[in-house]
């Protein structure tokens, strides 16, 4: 069977990068051994608000950083002291970095703590943290398989989730039956669905399977269902889908299904300095 070139738009002329799939992180350059991080983003993650109002606070002189009154752009880190008002808050070396988990959700599971048909939830697998909550980094469809992550901290789950941010989204999709140039095209190019149009920044056919066929997908967005309802806009019904990468973390294939792999300090660090 003839397998066909990999599609992209019209205006995405940079080749997909390769990844090495026995790591969870993608290449990056060498990382600064002195972190700090943005006040506000420090002040979220201890749970006073969101980051936008915490640069609010701060634009509104109600912060000091050692002692000096804090201005959007301040930068903070273990040693600091943060003052607001009466509160004392001290950055120390341990709390620097947030927890990220890697979790190879099966089908079967919902992301969700609670759910009133008592279905297993993904949360059930997770190890117990006895000061803070999992928070999940986009979702995964009942029926869907494939990569979790889960983090601490509110501020990072945001950064990677956010629109604007378009952090790609991989998936490996089974359908029956085969794609047409056409369709191909269609799904690249742009589909009406009905809370607005949506493309893929990258198709490319992986072969088949019997009647199956296999195809490597990229989104920059996550809408809900879109990778499935898109192929249904075309009378086409997926019948496996597995998220392989979700921005610079791929999938590990040493964690099985219903396994999870905490990132150690280097990979940690090596994410916060790719998504920064």
């Amino acid at each position: 069977m003839k397998v066909n070139k990999p599609i992209r738009p019209a205006k995405k002329k940079t080749a997909a990068r390769k990844k090495d799939a026995a790591e969870p992180l993608a290449a990056s350059s060498a990382v600064s051994t002195a972190l700090t991080f943005k006040l506000q983003k420090l002040l979220a993650q201890k749970g006073l608000g969101s980051r936008r109002e915490m640069e609010v606070l701060i634009a509104s002189g109600q912060v000091k950083l050692n002692d000096q009154t804090a201005v959007i752009g301040d930068r903070a880190g273990p040693g600091d002291i943060i003052r607001i008002g009466r509160r004392v808050i001290r950055i120390h070396e341990e709390e620097e970095l947030p927890k990220v988990l890697l979790y190879h959700k099966p089908e079967g599971e919902i992301v969700s703590r609670s759910d009133p048909q008592d279905r297993p939830s993904v949360f059930d697998k997770l190890p117990y943290l006895r000061s803070s909550k999992w928070i999940a980094i986009g979702r995964l469809d009942f029926n869907t398989s494939g990569l979790l992550i889960f983090t601490n901290d509110g501020a990072l789950a945001n950064r990677m989730m956010h629109p604007r941010f378009e952090m790609e989204r991989e998936y490996a999709v089974r359908i029956l039956g085969e794609l047409t140039e056409e369709q191909m095209q269609q799904l690249t190019t742009g589909i009406t669905l009905e809370d607005g149009e949506a493309a893929f920044s990258y198709l490319a056919d992986q072969g088949g399977e019997g009647a199956n066929h296999w195809y490597r997908v990229i989104l920059k967005e996550g809408k809900n269902r879109e990778v499935r309802r898109m192929f249904e806009a075309i009378g086409l019904t997926v019948s496996r889908l597995m998220r392989v990468r979700f921005g610079p973390i791929n999938l590990p294939p040493r964690i099985k299904r219903g396994q999870w792999l905490e990132l150690d300090e280097k990979e940690t660090r090596r994410l916060l300095s790719l998504i920064k």
